[in-house]
């Protein structure tokens, strides 16, 4: 296998890198190329470095600021004194596989719309993937880094699944894990109403119609009328699909309807493996969010705080609905912190930090 660093971008951009590797997807073997940043600097002890894994539309570019001066997606909570502060930690973000932003210059991904060794695109050869796939391939950095473990992995909504996933599956790598705005499994509104609706829509509205479907749910209708009420909902969707492809948001979409944490392994035994191994947990959602109702996770964090688990739930209403993941994050920026510092508590909910005074967004 080989890893390449490819550039070293500026302290806004982070420093970019490819990982390029022979992974095994679907029982064959792929030529993957995965585009990532960083920001900070790797401690002697080489301790300090966090993964945060993007959400569904997601990219890598989680801090800084892009070159055309867009912020990254969590640039309020990770830069220098921010929650993950980057004058204390190695941040680390990673393309996934079908990254819908593929058609975006600075994405690089491996997927449907990338090209085949073959010749033209991989289409409907690419291999069936799953999150026991996309660990693998993010294992891969704590080599290319050269890290015996994260100091911490965290993410919201396909990136807090990711984070989950890494939970569940080395929790030895991943002391402590944040999973912000998702649930422990894909509930039935993602397997029952989002996926068949996606699938139906696709084939009709196309890109801009599966992007209109992914806006509904993720921003609900206070969402779209706080945004759209003096703005064009249509130019906003057709601005988006310039970069985004609809097999690959097709792609993610089946494989975000896979996750159940109890697949990996039973609660039981999860639960075990996590007070042996000192998991510290946060999680993180949003009332009223139109994917992952709280409720989900709540039942969760209950079983496993009763298991022994150092589990820490937090909840706070938005009008922003799902995507206050992403675009309302002063409530939970203090509870980041207190994870990474370890002054987190375990058994109660804390306060509702909203008004915590956190730095405002990049």
């Amino acid at each position: 296998m080989r890893q390449r660093e490819e550039a070293a971008g500026g302290s806004g951009e982070g420093a970019a890198f490819t990982l390029a590797v022979n992974a095994t997807l679907g029982g064959g073997v792929v030529p993957v190329r995965l585009g990532g940043r960083t920001w900070g600097q790797l401690t002697e002890a080489r301790d300090n470095a966090v993964l945060v894994c993007h959400y569904y539309t997601g990219t890598a570019q989680v801090a800084g600021r892009a070159r055309d001066g867009t912020p990254g997606w969590w640039a309020s909570l990770i830069g220098p004194g921010r929650a993950v502060d980057t004058g204390r930690y190695f941040v680390v973000a990673l393309n996934t596989l079908s990254n819908v932003q593929v058609r975006d210059p600075a994405v690089v991904t491996t997927g449907p719309d990338t090209p085949h060794p073959g010749g033209g695109t991989w289409g409907k050869r690419f291999p069936t993937w799953d999150f026991a796939d996309l660990h693998a391939l993010q294992r891969e950095l704590l080599r290319h880094f050269g890290l015996e473990r994260w100091h911490a992995v965290m993410g919201p909504s396909f990136g807090g699944m990711q984070a989950l996933q890494w939970a569940a599956r080395t929790p030895e790598l991943a002391p402590r894990v944040a999973a912000v705005a998702t649930s422990p499994c894909a509930g039935p509104v993602l397997r029952d109403a989002f996926g068949p609706l996606l699938r139906d829509v696709a084939p009709t509205g196309g890109l801009e119609g599966a992007l209109r479907l992914i806006s509904l749910f993720g921003m609900g209708a206070d969402g779209l009328e706080a945004a759209f009420r003096e703005a064009d909902f249509g130019a906003y969707l057709r601005a988006r699909a310039q970069a985004a492809s609809l097999a690959h948001i097709l792609d993610i979409a089946r494989v975000v309807g896979t996750h159940d944490l109890a697949e990996v392994t039973p609660y039981p035994e999860l639960f075990a493996r996590w007070r042996g191994a000192g998991l510290r947990l946060l999680t993180v959602n949003i009332r009223g969010d139109g994917f992952f109702p709280a409720r989900e996770m709540r039942a969760f964090a209950d079983a496993s705080r009763a298991a022994g688990v150092a589990h820490t739930h937090f909840e706070y209403s938005s009008v922003w609905g799902h995507l206050a993941c992403v675009q309302d994050t002063a409530p939970f920026a203090g509870l980041l912190r207190g994870l990474l510092e370890d002054t987190l508590p375990a058994a109660a909910p804390p306060p509702d930090l909203a008004a915590a005074g956190e730095v405002p967004h990049a």
